[in-house]
């Protein structure tokens, strides 16, 4: 039986991407054709670097969202680095800010640290924004991500998001999105990014549970539909 929560058009997938760009020899021009092809595509919005925002606004002219990251991609910054960032990234006209957790403490137990970091940088994202919060569910145990997610989700955050797409322990995976959605799903929305290269990734994402998509390769994923589907993975343009 076919999932009645899964797109099966292009155009309704298409709304629940975030058209990704994060390498860092990305340039402005790089930016430019980002936002082209993601208006052409009817995406919901592009994810850019934080040096890129204002390009991203001015080139976008409304016509969808602008998200950015922070703290990225290792979340290794002091918490007032990662509240400075995103909020020159609302100052240059950021809707969205990915931010990244300290995934050490989240490895010691340190929950509350994740809690209050994230608290941080909400305090800097105004409650008008959205702020999504990457646990890099690849390299937690699922007690962790059930923990990252609460943490999350007690820090005021929009979102949880499985990954940077950079990290070596991997990108998201069906299990993981079912488990965060399980802990805060309905409540928070749900990010799965990293690794999610064909349409049948993105299908089984969002079956799973997930609300939103990172995607580099999103031209291919969604050409999955005029090929009956998607078998061979795509090249992305970085980790995702």
């Amino acid at each position: 039986m076919t999932d009645p929560t899964v797109p099966t058009d292009r155009a309704a997938l298409a709304r629940y991407v975030d058209h990704t760009l994060l390498k860092p020899e990305a340039t402005a021009a790089d930016v430019s054709a980002l936002v082209t092809e993601g208006a052409a595509l009817g995406v919901f919005s592009v994810c850019v670097s934080p040096t890129f925002v204002s390009h991203a606004v001015e080139s976008a002219g409304g016509r969808l969202a602008v998200a950015t990251v922070c703290g990225f991609p290792s979340g290794k910054h002091a918490s007032e680095i990662k509240a400075a960032e995103a909020a020159r990234s609302v100052l240059d006209g950021a809707d969205e800010v990915d931010m990244v957790i300290d995934i050490g403490a989240a490895k010691a137990g340190g929950f509350d640290l994740v809690q209050e970091d994230i608290a941080a940088v909400r305090a800097a994202v105004p409650s008008d924004k959205i702020l999504k919060v990457i646990i890099e569910s690849a390299a937690l145990t699922d007690t962790e991500i059930v923990a990252a997610c609460r943490a999350a989700e007690a820090a005021g955050a929009d979102f949880v998001k499985t990954s940077t797409g950079f990290h070596p322990s991997g990108g998201a995976s069906v299990h993981a999105v079912e488990l965060m959605a399980a802990t805060v799903g309905g409540r928070l929305g749900i990010k799965a990014s990293g690794g999610v290269r064909t349409l049948d990734d993105a299908q089984a994402m969002i079956a799973a549970g997930a609300t939103r998509l990172g995607l580099s390769g999103t031209g291919a994923v969604l050409a999955g539909f005029d090929e009956g589907g998607a078998d061979e993975a795509p090249a992305g343009t970085d980790g995702y």
